[in-house]
């Protein structure tokens, strides 16, 4: 029987390769968006290419959404094997210039989209009692934070801390939880940042990324597939006995 994977924030970016990717591991596919429209087109995407999706239109901050998901993804798609929380909003601001309606919103996709996505997960593989695997997107910000990225950097903390705790409670069940931490990664969600931390810095975009380039070890930014890969691992056969870990794919960013 093919196994399910809900893929969170699928309609583009990593998550769209992440979807992809467990596509072409023999996954069935819940392809979850906020954007109905880029949903469906993976999901076709997918289909089209031999595989076997269908896309959902919610936004992951909402509670009874993401249960009633699972819930319908569950019947369309079949036994859930794994859920990737990858869902999120990113703003470049100071400290003292964020608004309190950007932060509400990074924290409530971020950080509660998680949660609520560990929680629907977790009930539902214990409703099964087949144990199963739940995989939640940090970051690097997660783990040396980045100015201009406080309440990002907060949330993907978080994250971290939300993955060890689930780690450590769903063990018992052959539940594991853990997280990965991609570094640069060029997507529109990255141009976005480029472009933001370009303007308060007064520098060029080109010289921005030309100096984020530098930091990096392997002299190059990560593709949507380089984090993909990590993905597919953590869920593979082979990361049976990994649990609460946290992933850095930053091309030698940062070493812990």
């Amino acid at each position: 029987m093919t196994k399910l994977a809900i893929v969170t924030g699928a309609g583009r970016g990593i998550s769209e390769a992440i979807a992809k990717r467990l596509s072409s591991d023999g996954f069935s596919i819940a392809v979850v968006d906020i954007d109905g429209k880029n949903a469906k087109k993976v999901a076709q995407q997918i289909n089209q290419n031999g595989g076997n999706a269908k896309d959902y239109n919610i936004d992951v901050s909402d509670r009874d959404s993401v249960f009633a998901t699972v819930n319908q993804a569950v019947k369309d798609l079949g036994e859930l094997f794994a859920y990737i929380n990858n869902a999120g909003v990113a703003f470049i601001d100071s400290i003292l210039d964020s608004s309190p309606s950007d932060i509400k919103r990074l924290l409530d996709v971020n950080l509660l989209g998680t949660y609520w996505g560990i929680q629907a997960a977790g009930t539902q593989f214990k409703k099964q009692k087949s144990g199963g695997r739940i995989v939640n997107a940090a970051s690097l910000a997660g783990v040396e934070a980045s100015a201009l990225q406080s309440a990002y950097s907060a949330s993907k903390f978080g994250i971290r801390g939300l993955t060890q705790a689930a780690s450590k409670e769903f063990a018992k069940d052959q539940i594991t939880v853990n997280a990965y931490d991609p570094g640069v990664v060029r997507t529109q969600l990255r141009d976005n940042i480029d472009k933001k931390t370009s303007k308060i810095k007064g520098i060029s975009v080109e010289q921005q990324q030309k100096d984020v380039l530098k930091e990096i070890s392997l002299g190059r930014e990560a593709t949507p597939e380089d984090v993909a890969n990590v993905v597919s691992w953590y869920v593979s056969s082979q990361a049976s006995y990994i649990t609460g870990q946290s992933m850095l794919i930053d091309g030698g960013m940062h070493f812990s």
